[in-house]
């Protein structure tokens, strides 16, 4: 996992070929005006998501602790304060249910070792091996998540 600011993208171009790609692509847009939705970055290996809702409750979003084995997401918060819970996919032990390979999710019914918060311009970055709880917090939260073929 890695948490940062917009400002320091740049660092992160090497983890993954697409990286450039999809920082650049998220500099490009007016984050304040972009309207929810799915977006296509690049041919299949690259897709946006924007979303403007209220968060929710830690309980909610760890009921469905979340990781992926095809795709990276690269969580970004637009507006708000959205606070995310983590753990090592390692050290869960508890599937909660089967993967799913069409929507790329595999549950965990574990809970996160540590939470932490991102604001405005500041961006998570979860590999396969992250299993995370989004979207908790109070009042409305817009995020983009870029999603990234491994």
């Amino acid at each position: 996992m890695v948490v940062d600011s917009l400002s320091q993208a740049s660092k992160y171009f090497g983890l993954h070929p697409l990286f450039a790609t999809a920082f650049n692509w998220i500099a490009a847009q007016d984050l304040q005006a972009i309207e929810p939705g799915k977006y296509a970055i690049n041919d299949s290996t690259l897709k946006a998501i924007v979303s403007e809702k209220d968060g929710v409750r830690a309980e909610d979003s760890i009921a469905k602790f979340e990781c992926h084995n095809a795709w990276i997401d690269i969580q970004l918060c637009i507006s708000g304060k959205e606070q995310l819970g983590w753990k090592p996919r390692e050290y869960c032990v508890t599937e909660n249910g089967a993967y799913n390979p069409e929507k790329d999710v595999q549950l965990y019914s574990d809970g996160p070792d540590m939470y932490f918060g991102l604001t405005a311009g500041q961006f998570a970055i979860f590999f396969p091996e992250d299993v995370h709880a989004p979207m908790i917090g109070d009042g409305l939260i817009k995020k983009l998540v870029i999603k990234v073929k491994i």
